[in-house]
């Protein structure tokens, strides 16, 4: 994209850009918006005060607000850092949120500048379909072909698929005989299927898991906390399974690195899963169930197994050494770099501008 943008990326305020520890979609927005001040663009990004980023930063809270040791109330900062974002969007071409829903509305109001929402979450939400209805005209980006099943009607831009940066993965060309789970303890990625699959191969599992919160009135995390009370604790001291907890990049890297393969078992329809990019840059292969985006980042035989129960994850343990480590890490390079991703987004942008420029009434930003 020849065009230099004035663009303002909207990061949520639960983790910092990039990441300490978990969080996925800030890993992303950290990636995306290195790459796009790289190629020239003038990048202001909204997030945690305690972000580092090569833009400029526009603190929504001074911390992260999962670092905090007291819970806070994400929607109340982002009010505030919805009314600052809009009340300057002359001073951009564009805003790009990830911050799923909360920006709608106001996208709606200020034409002018258009808004360009990537939804990181699952879409598969009974209420979700009353929402897309309301806001169908509003531009959206996937992050996987599999994410737009429930609306295929929405005003899709493109599907982008997530990028990392290569440079913070470290390419092992040859493990060290075990296997990893990376990810968060919950029902929805499998971390007992991952457990039980290790103990029949009869290999070591590396677990770098982000334990659940135990938050009262909170259904998810209560029913993330049962699930491993009940059904992930008891299997922890099984002979060969090592519980890391939450580990900083560095040494999650270090752990996907050495692994033979990165186990996936997930158990719903993941809209990208960022973890099984990162193994493929260290060069470690994924086994993975076949749901969600899997099969759109999984080449079976190529970069890993695809498998729809454990007895055949088992299987595709077997048949690791038919894998090519280097090949692995340069599908990454292939299909989701940075730089991949970026160019990706800059043709969703081109779009976006080209629809407000084109739309009958619309005016260019105040004060342009």
């Amino acid at each position: 994209m020849s065009q230099r943008l004035r663009i303002a990326q909207l990061a949520p305020p639960y983790e910092a850009v990039p990441p300490a520890r978990y969080g996925g979609t800030e890993r992303v927005v950290w990636a995306l918006t290195e790459e796009l001040v790289r190629r020239g663009h003038e990048v202001t990004l909204f997030a945690s005060g305690d972000s580092r980023t090569s833009a400029h930063l526009v603190p929504i809270v001074d911390r992260a607000l999962w670092q905090e040791a007291e819970p806070q109330d994400g929607l109340a900062y982002m009010a505030v850092a919805l009314d600052d974002l809009y009340g300057r969007a002359h001073e951009f071409d564009l805003i790009h949120s990830h911050d799923q829903l909360m920006v709608l509305p106001l996208a709606r109001l200020c034409p002018g500048t258009p808004t360009v929402t990537t939804l990181h979450g699952r879409l598969d939400r009974p209420d979700y379909q009353h929402l897309f209805q309301h806001f169908r005209e509003q531009p959206l980006v996937s992050i996987s072909n599999s994410q737009r099943v429930p609306f295929p009607e929405a005003n899709w831009l493109a599907t982008v698929y997530n990028g990392v940066c290569l440079d913070a993965f470290p390419f092992q060309p040859r493990h060290e005989g075990y296997l990893a789970f990376v990810g968060r303890i919950s029902p929805d990625k499998g971390v007992d299927s991952a457990i039980r699959v290790a103990r029949r191969v009869g290999l070591p599992l590396k677990l770098a898991a982000r334990m659940p919160l135990r938050q009262a009135g909170n259904p998810e995390a209560q029913r993330d906390w049962e699930y491993y009370e009940q059904a992930v604790k008891p299997l922890l001291a099984e002979p060969g399974i090592e519980y890391l907890g939450e580990l900083a990049d560095e040494d999650k890297n270090a752990v996907m690195a050495g692994a033979a393969a990165l186990l996936f078992p997930i158990d719903w329809p993941e809209p990208f899963g960022l973890v099984m990019v990162e193994a493929l840059a260290c060069g470690t292969p994924v086994l993975a169930f076949r749901r969600g985006s899997t099969p759109e980042v999984i080449e079976p035989g190529v970069n890993g197994f695809l498998a729809a129960d454990e007895d055949e994850l088992v299987s595709a343990v077997m048949r690791l050494p038919e894998l090519d480590r280097a090949r692995c890490r340069a599908g990454v390079q292939e299909r989701f770099s940075a730089a991949v991703m970026a160019s990706g987004y800059e043709q969703a942008y081109a779009k976006a501008l080209g629809t407000a420029c084109a739309s009958p009434g619309s005016e260019g930003p105040p004060g342009r």
